[in-house]
């Protein structure tokens, strides 16, 4: 049976941040994901998921400079100092908040950057982080995003990703499956799933092509859902999309899976 996290940064935005964890337990989620923690006190964000014994699943490294194009410096040479203090500085949030994992932020490569020096970095980098994140049993997830979502990101494709977690080779790095990314870049959804089982540990779900609930669109996700139980994953699905008209209309498809209350 899948287990599904509420996304708080795309789900629920009728109500402010900090009342979206009651919305979330209230909907029959018993875990969120999100974005970022750095707006808020991190026992301030434990405070409301002990209060709705949530759970949460993930959230990334800071995005830096998003208005003049970063999402992340981890790969971009000349940024190690910045791109180590957000390492650090998620380490300590996911330790105050008990996540075991955390996706890095890799960057957007702009142009006039050397490709081959942004991916060094971003392996080096990594390694830090890797390393900084073993003794907590926290594991890091390296995602792909798309080019109309995310431009000239480090890496768009899964099996970009999956090549870069082979030359980083670290034992608690792994790929962050988004099905909606992976439509839209590669396709044949039911192989990526099948070849690659035990080398992603979280997935995230919207439709194709429109970001969207699960129940509509070009990706038959019931189907999907009962393919990830037959390969064993066993982690959490992300409910990353954006609602068609309002989080709670939305959720007819969740409805099997909801929480009683």
């Amino acid at each position: 049976m899948p287990k599904f996290a509420a996304n708080i940064s795309t789900q629920f935005t009728e109500v402010p941040f900090l009342d979206r964890f009651a919305a979330a337990a209230d909907a029959g989620f018993e875990a969120v994901e999100f974005l970022f923690p750095y707006d808020y006190p991190a026992q301030q964000l434990k405070a409301r998921l002990d209060e709705h014994n949530l759970k949460l699943v993930l959230f990334n490294t800071a995005p830096r400079d998003v208005q003049s194009g970063e999402w992340g410096v981890t790969a971009i040479p000349g940024r190690e100092a910045d791109a180590r203090a957000d390492i650090d500085s998620a380490l300590e949030y996911a330790l105050a908040l008990n996540v075991s994992q955390v996706h890095i932020m890799a960057g957007v490569v702009q142009e006039g950057m050397d490709r081959a020096a942004c991916e060094q970095t971003f392996i080096s980098n990594i390694h830090y982080a890797a390393d900084r994140f073993a003794p907590h049993g926290i594991t890091i997830l390296l995602e792909a995003l798309g080019p109309k979502i995310k431009p000239n990101y480090l890496y768009a494709s899964q099996y970009q990703t999956l090549a870069m977690m082979a030359r980083i080779d670290r034992p608690n790095v792994f790929t962050q499956l988004d099905l909606f990314h992976a439509q839209m870049v590669d396709g044949n959804l039911s192989h990526l799933i099948r070849e690659n089982a035990g080398r992603y540990r979280h997935v995230q779900i919207a439709s194709a092509p429109d970001r969207h609930e699960p129940d509509e669109g070009e990706i038959n996700y019931p189907w999907l859902f009962t393919l990830l139980d037959e390969v064993g994953y066993d982690g959490w699905v992300g409910c990353e999309y954006i609602p068609r008209n309002g989080t709670l209309a939305g959720l007819g498809w969740f409805k099997p899976w909801a929480k009683k209350r």
